[in-house]
Parts: C-alpha cells; sequence; structure tokens
C-alpha cells in the first residue's frame, strides 16, 4: 500500500504589496508557490540576476577577449544531451557574434569518449590543435582531461553547472554558480544558461575595452540566443527559479514571435508544434527528446548542426532525421522496457511480490547504453524503489 503525504505551505497572501487589480485567488496561488515580493512575478530579461556575480567570470572573459583579439582557435566542448546541445550552439553563434574568426565544436560520442572533456576526446584534438577548449554543461569533474589538454599548453576555460567534488580540476578559470562560495543566486541555471552568462559578461568586457567602437561594429544583441537558452533549461528539469523563469519566458515570446533560429522553428514543425502558441510543453515534449535521442542512439553533432545552421532548408533536413532516429528510440525503449519488466515478473512469480529488493540491477546483452537510463526511469516510477539498467560497455 502507497502512503501519500501532504504537505502544506505557509501562505499568508496579505503580507504581500500586490498589484491592486489582481484577484484574491490568485494572490493566494503566488503566495503558496513561495512568492513573496509582487516584483517577483515580474521576469523582464533586466531583472535577470547579474553575471559579474558568478565567480570566475573575470578570468573567463579575460580568456576569451584574448583568444577573440588574437584569432586562436576556440573549440566549444559539449556534452549529449539537449542542455550541453544548446549550450555548445549558444557559445558557437554567441562567441562569433563577438567577433571570435576561429570557433568550432565537438561533443563527444557516449560508446567512444566517454562522458565530457576526456583523455580519449582531447587526444582527438589536434589539425590544428586549439588554442583554448570552452566546456558547456561538463568539465566540473574532468580531472584527467583538463590535465592532458593544459600538458599539451591547451588553455581550458571550464563553464558547468553540476555540483563539484572536493577537488576542482587544473583549469584555467572555471563559472559554476555551484561552486562553494559563488555568490550567484540562481544555483537552478542550466548549462545553457551558464554560457549565456558568460557572454553577456564577455561582452560588456569588450565593450568597455572598445573592442566593437574601434571596428565600427554595433554592439551584437545577445537577445537573439535566448530561444536556445529556454529550449536547454526546460530539458534539463533544472528548478525554474526566479531567474530561470526571466530566461524562459524571454525565450518563449522570440520564438512565437518567429524570430528563432531555423532549426528551433524547424523541431517543432517537424514535432507538430505551432511556432505561433509555443509553450515550454512544447519544448520539452517536442523538440528536446528528438535532440536528445541523437545524443542517446547517433552522434549529437546532428542535434547540434540543426541548431547552428540559418538555412530553414536544410534545419529542415536535419530535423527531420533527428525525428527519425527519436522513433527509433521510442521503439528501443519501449523494446527493452519490456524485457525489463518480463525480468521483474519473473522474479515476483517465483519468490513472490513481498521479497522485491528494495533496489534492482538489470542488465541484457543486446541492450543499448544510450537507453538505460530512461528504461530504469521508467520502472522506477512504477515499482517505487532505486533501479539501475546496465548495457554492454
Amino acid at each position: 500500500m502507497t502512503t501519500m503525504e501532504f504537505r502544506r505551505r505557509s501562505a499568508v497572501a496579505a503580507e504581500v504589496d500586490w498589484p491592486a487589480h489582481m484577484h484574491p485567488v490568485l494572490r493566494r496561488v503566488l503566495a503558496a508557490r513561495g512568492i513573496r515580493a509582487a516584483g517577483e512575478i515580474e521576469h523582464r530579461l533586466g531583472n535577470m540576476a547579474a553575471p559579474a556575480m558568478l565567480g570566475g567570470i573575470d578570468a573567463a572573459c579575460a580568456l576569451l577577449a584574448r583568444a577573440i583579439r588574437d584569432s586562436r582557435r576556440i573549440v566549444v566542448v559539449g556534452d549529449f544531451d539537449c542542455d550541453g546541445a544548446t549550450g555548445t550552439a549558444v557559445a558557437v553563434r554567441g562567441l562569433r557574434m563577438l567577433g571570435a574568426s576561429q570557433v568550432d565544436f565537438r561533443v563527444p560520442n557516449r560508446a567512444v569518449h566517454g562522458y565530457g572533456l576526456s583523455t580519449a576526446l582531447v587526444a582527438t584534438l589536434d589539425e590544428p590543435t586549439p588554442d583554448l577548449i570552452v566546456t558547456v554543461d561538463n568539465g566540473i569533474a574532468s580531472h584527467a582531461g583538463i590535465a592532458a589538454a593544459r600538458a599539451r599548453g591547451i588553455d581550458v576555460l571550464v563553464t558547468d553547472h553540476h555540483l563539484p567534488a572536493a577537488t576542482l580540476p587544473s583549469a584555467n578559470a572555471i563559472v559554476n554558480p555551484n561552486l562553494a562560495g559563488d555568490r550567484f543566486p540562481s544555483k537552478a541555471l542550466a548549462g545553457v544558461g551558464v554560457m549565456f552568462c558568460l557572454l553577456v559578461a564577455l561582452r560588456a568586457q569588450l565593450r568597455d575595452s572598445g573592442w566593437f567602437s574601434e571596428r565600427h561594429l554595433a554592439v551584437p544583441d545577445l537577445g537573439a540566443l535566448l530561444d536556445l537558452v529556454a529550449l536547454g533549461t526546460v530539458a534539463d528539469l533544472v528548478p525554474l527559479d526566479f531567474n530561470n523563469r526571466v530566461l524562459v519566458e524571454a525565450g518563449i515570446r522570440r520564438i512565437r514571435s518567429g524570430k528563432a533560429c531555423a532549426g528551433v522553428q524547424a523541431l517543432l514543425q517537424v514535432s507538430g508544434r505551432d511556432v505561433a502558441t509555443a509553450v515550454s510543453s512544447d519544448l520539452g515534449y517536442g523538440v528536446a527528446p528528438r535532440i536528445n535521442a541523437a545524443g542517446r542512439l547517433e552522434d549529437m553533432g546532428l542535434g547540434i548542426e540543426c541548431l547552428l545552421t540559418d538555412d530553414a532548408s536544410v534545419a529542415l533536413i536535419l530535423a527531420e532525421r533527428l525525428s527519425a532516429i527519436n522513433a527509433e528510440r521510442r521503439e528501443l525503449q519501449s523494446q527493452m522496457t519490456g524485457q525489463a519488466e518480463a525480468a521483474v515478473a519473473r522474479w515476483i512469480a517465483n519468490h513472490g511480490e513481498a521479497c522485491l529488493p528494495w533496489g534492482l540491477t538489470l542488465f541484457e546483452e543486446d541492450w543499448h547504453p544510450g537507453v538505460v537510463g530512461l528504461v530504469a526511469s521508467r520502472l522506477k516510477d512504477r515499482l517505487h524503489r532505486p533501479v539501475v539498467a546496465c548495457a554492454p560497455a
């Protein structure tokens, strides 16, 4: 028998100075959601937390500014999920907007390189060797990979949002709101959000140093990247705190206005969603699974290329390919989940449901390593206990 516990928040709507026109019921709902000031429902982009509050931001901006001024070769290393893909696209697009002339990206293949900036991935970065590696949505745990890069004379800038271990990697600079002592108020930033904040801070440093005025260039509008920021933030299932709501709302407004990048518009189209009325669920359940499928079954580079192209016809071709991969992922997930459920049913038949362990580990020789996490999650929800699903390495 399942026991459910309901927790009530203390919600005193009268303590907040609400706008006079706001209905009393809406006041109570907002108060129950933890809103304690009327300004907390004003999700204007100008209310975004100041990127300058991020620890390590000055050192990171200095690295990037030098790379831009000296036309150094920058390689962005992303992760193989939607947050990593959108963060990589934001980094590449944003750095090019700010004047970087040599920007490329690499994303690990989970079956070949493992996770993040691994030594195996670093070994492939040659012809020519990059001057600077910028990680997005990874790197905080890449001690060996970063050491290998530094040994080759490559500078490394880590941007990440995952919790760090007791020791940090030997990167030239690290930007992560979850580092101990970091003053940035939002600890819920996704990897793409961290990269966007870094670009905003870098733009300010370049502007103040005369980079744009000396070249008679307009200061670029980084708001053009917010559709990607919204997509990655929603897809990564990070808490929608005030700062993330600001970013997501601004991004969805951009999508609805028809100003999203060609890839996002194409992915909405192939998923049967209306751009003009797009909401967060369209991103989370329509677009994100198609991008994630590339990282699970094939190469996330396909998803990133879709988000980088400005050619609508190319974007549609790539989006249709991603949609086909996602259909394959769904079929594979259904098959593997059926096998897992059958294994559990056999256990129960032989030992009784009362003897089902409090944690389960499942393995099949033909399971795909990119889908086992989804299978484990499905069984965890059904069985209400920890589940680990494994596949051959």
